[in-house]
């Protein structure tokens, strides 16, 4: 026994990294399988429906015409996150001659918050791909976190397998097109699932740094900072992590939100100035429901005389709106914890009560993942085949849906 006692010894710390991978890719190893293959599926699908039309070609440049199909995952909020990653920002406020509509300044690059650009850049710089490769390896790299993002939440409640059934409702949601393109969607949902996590399981400086990333990210990180702050609150309360990592969180979560927006107001010589640049150049501006609810009576009825339709893809977003509502007291039916809830109310919230592109809010609903916990924790049930099944048919119609519709019938 003597005699070996200092093999084991020996031999413990050359293996416990080969356990931890293997431990790692049986833990994550089919999350990270189910959801590259239905994205996959959907991708070739979306492709394939843009190839054999050829629409592609016949658009503006700049918001989708190409030699090759898949340009168009390089359009539209794309082609400006390309623009940043390239030449960086110059904010300002500049009319467009003689306007007189909603229209009235001309777009600039600081309306898109600066963390994806960024990093399209330093992933540039280290692998020599150009701003469309850097940008899509970034947000196919950041789709594959927040799936595990949103297995690892949904796990807590439901298990492995609505784990599993979660990260694959996001691969095939409406919307989800986006997820591998130039887009900052995947980013996003990458870190407010991992903040929410790090919430649940009370890592309050890790929930405090993903938060902050999060605001130099998207404006509706506005959303992430008020649940984490109320979850904060409510530990304080409780005095269960002590004071210091709950009031450090909630003081480093606003900054990157709040700190990009005193950027951009200081260099437009005026505080407010993304806001102004929001409504002027986007017609992008919070009116309490006023849009969302004149599309909701219009296109059920065959309307489509509001602001900037998009008929096909309006009538899904039409659809998204409605699921959403209707899985949203089937969330709360579940008791999740406060930051879900928080986080989930407000994001609907922001999104419905803009005005704004409506065939855009399939995709601004993508965050929005604690409303797949219901559906996640039924689909438990199924068999693991069956589940495959179902979710890998979904993932051939999103090439449709998430993608076509999105692209090139409306704007993701």
């Amino acid at each position: 026994m003597t005699a070996t006692l200092p093999r084991i010894r020996a031999a413990a710390p050359g293996s416990a990294p080969g356990a931890r991978l293997r431990a790692a890719a049986r833990r994550h190893g089919p999350v990270l399988a189910l959801f590259g293959t239905l994205k996959l599926a959907g991708f070739c699908s979306f492709m394939y429906l843009l190839s054999s039309t050829g629409d592609h070609r016949t658009r503006d440049p700049r918001f989708g015409g190409g030699t090759h199909a898949w340009d168009v995952l390089a359009t539209w909020d794309g082609w400006w996150y390309q623009q940043i990653a390239l030449h960086g920002y110059d904010p300002k406020l500049v009319p467009v001659p003689g306007a007189t509509g909603l229209i009235t300044l001309e777009g600039n690059s600081a309306a898109f918050f600066p963390l994806y650009p960024a990093l399209m850049r330093l992933t540039s710089a280290v692998t020599g791909l150009g701003s469309y490769g850097a940008g899509l390896l970034v947000a196919i790299a950041a789709s594959f976190a927040a799936a595990l993002g949103i297995h690892a939440v949904a796990q807590r409640f439901g298990g492995r397998r609505a784990g599993l059934a979660a990260a694959g409702l996001w691969a095939v949601w409406p919307g989800s097109g986006v997820e591998w393109a130039v887009y900052s969607d995947s980013l996003y949902v990458a870190l407010a699932a991992w903040a929410a996590y790090a919430v649940l399981t009370r890592r309050w400086l890790t929930a405090g740094v993903l938060t902050f990333a999060a605001g130099l990210n998207r404006p509706t990180a506005v959303a992430l900072i008020a649940a984490l702050g109320v979850a904060a609150l409510f530990s304080l309360r409780r005095r269960e992590d002590g004071v210091l990592r709950p009031v450090l969180a909630i003081a480093m979560a606003p900054l990157g939100l709040f700190g990009y927006l005193l950027w951009v107001g200081d260099r437009m010589g005026d505080l407010g100035g993304y806001f102004k640049l929001q409504s002027g150049a986007w017609a992008h501006s919070f009116d309490y429901g006023k849009q969302t609810w004149d599309v909701l009576t219009s296109v059920p009825v065959g309307k489509f005389d509001y602001l900037f339709a998009f008929p096909f893809a309006d009538v899904i977003s039409v659809g998204v709106i409605l699921l959403a509502c209707a899985l949203l007291p089937l969330l709360l039916r579940l008791r999740p914890p406060a930051v879900l809830v928080v986080y989930t109310v407000l994001t609907l919230a922001l999104v419905l009560g803009s005005q704004q592109i409506v065939a855009n809010i399939s995709r601004y609903l993508l965050p929005c993942f604690p409303l797949f916990l219901p559906l996640a924790a039924a689909m438990r049930r199924l068999s693991l085949p069956v589940l495959c099944t179902v979710l890998s048919i979904a993932a051939l119609a999103s090439g449709s849906y998430a993608g076509y519709a999105l692209f090139e019938l409306g704007v993701p």
